[in-house]
């Protein structure tokens, strides 16, 4: 293969500029098309996306020989492929990838009915050439394993979810230079991700949330894999404004986003990778960029690894959790407290909770949240612990495997960002008070 290899051309694959492909039927009839996706695999072997049964199509089935045409984003380079098809795969790690990244690109431009993957065809790639011409200058190549390592020490150092979280968002902005960056956990009852934490952004979008399967952090969750998307066509950023603008003049649509979710008004790269724990999901670490083609290959392979050490933490900050929350504790009498009661509405069709007439959280964060409130006006409590919500039938909390520190620290932000009058504060390991610095007065609303 003479000395050229994929993983010194990847970069290539990203689709930033269309790749051509040459087959040729049993006469030797040649046919040259344009290619939607092209995904390395490893050393030896890629993945070319099969969305129509086309001419190209009906050779590569008849005569496996292929020859593949792919420019290299920054340098211009141009690299000939000799190819050999080995099969289609039409389940799998592999398709499920590609036809995320797919998918991911169809959900934001509104193309789910075109963009759709019927398999993942996988060649064997036998030849690269480098075509003669010239090119334009390389970018240095980045070294990630110490910034890697570094990260690896410090988010294994974390002793809770808030801290976790925190020193993810400075790693990545720190060592890495992404300077935009979400987490979202997953609510596997109701099939959402909720923001927990973010960086970056003019607000900080804690609380909003995406349902599975909708745009790219939606899809990455949803199919497990990683989704990039390192170039945005004018095409992309004119659906994404055309639907931002229906659904501002949708009353329903609005209602039902409450808290708007943050992001670049000209994201240009996108990278959106699954927070998994062997095969359950924690949730998706996402970021994206204001410059083209900001995260490559190397990048998603960083990500991956990071968001894999988030899974294994979670997991076990979970389990430690569990096993250490220490018993409840006798009640605490709050303060009496003057001056005007705080209004607090409570809605039981979805659990919102209403700070007057401004909407504050909803779900499991939402029926928390009225529990501590109920529990501190009815008898006076001001001290908690994480068991005993665990244990109160009253939360309905899913199930045990549900990840009742994320909602705790998602409503402890929600209200710190808000400047309540009405506080969480962490004491222990799974202790916590409730801070009230004025009269609350709850209505169950209809």
């Amino acid at each position: 293969m003479d000395t050229l290899t994929l993983d010194a051309i990847r970069d290539a694959f990203d689709s930033a500029i269309p790749a051509i492909m040459a087959t040729s039927d049993l006469e030797g009839m040649p046919n040259v098309a344009y290619l939607s996706q092209v995904q390395y695999i490893d050393s030896r072997h890629i993945a070319l996306s099969y969305q129509f049964f086309n001419k190209t199509r009906q050779n590569i089935l008849a005569n496996p020989q292929a020859r593949l045409l792919v420019v290299h984003p920054v340098t211009a380079a141009r690299y000939c492929l000799t190819l050999r098809y080995l099969r289609t795969e039409t389940a799998g790690a592999l398709f499920e990838s590609l036809k995320a990244k797919l998918a991911g690109i169809a959900s934001h431009t509104g193309m789910s009915g075109v963009f759709r993957l019927l398999g993942a065809d996988v060649f064997c790639v036998e030849q690269i050439k480098r075509e003669a011409g010239a090119t334009l200058p390389r970018s240095p190549a980045r070294n990630l394993l110490p910034v890697l390592r570094s990260a690896s020490v410090r988010l294994a150092a974390c002793a809770d979810l808030d801290q976790l979280l925190t020193e993810t968002l400075s790693c990545l902005e720190r060592q890495l230079d992404i300077r935009h960056a979400m987490v979202f956990m997953y609510d596997a009852m109701k099939e959402r991700l909720y923001a927990v934490a973010s960086r970056g952004y003019d607000t900080s979008g804690v609380g909003s949330e995406i349902a599975l399967g909708d745009g790219v952090i939606g899809v990455a969750a949803r199919e497990r894999a990683p989704i990039r998307i390192g170039h945005m066509s004018a095409e992309y950023a004119y659906s994404r404004a055309i639907r931002a603008s229906v659904r501002s003049n949708d009353p329903a649509a609005v209602l039902a986003t409450e808290i708007p979710l943050p992001g670049l008004t000209a994201s240009r790269s996108q990278l959106a990778v699954p927070i998994l724990s062997g095969i359950s999901l924690h949730g998706v670490l996402f970021v994206e960029s204001p410059q083209e083609l900001r995260f490559n290959y190397d990048d998603e392979d960083a990500l991956v690894l990071l968001a894999g050490q988030l899974g294994y933490i979670m997991e076990r900050q979970k389990h430690l959790a569990d096993a250490s929350d220490e018993p409840a504790t006798p009640v605490t009498p709050a303060a009496q407290l003057q001056g005007p009661p705080l209004l607090v509405r409570h809605y039981a069709e979805n659990d919102s909770v209403f700070f007057g007439n401004d909407y504050l959280i909803k779900g499991v964060a939402g029926s928390i949240l009225w529990t501590l409130l109920r529990d501190h006006v009815e008898k006076k409590r001001t001290v908690f612990t994480n068991r005993e919500l665990r244990l109160d039938a009253r939360i309905c909390l899913p199930d045990l495997s549900d990840n009742l520190e994320a909602r705790l620290l998602l409503l402890t932000r929600r209200l710190h960002e808000r400047h309540a009058a009405i506080q969480i504060r962490k004491t222990g390991r799974g202790r916590f008070e409730l801070q009230v610095s004025q009269p609350v007065e709850l209505v169950e609303a209809s």
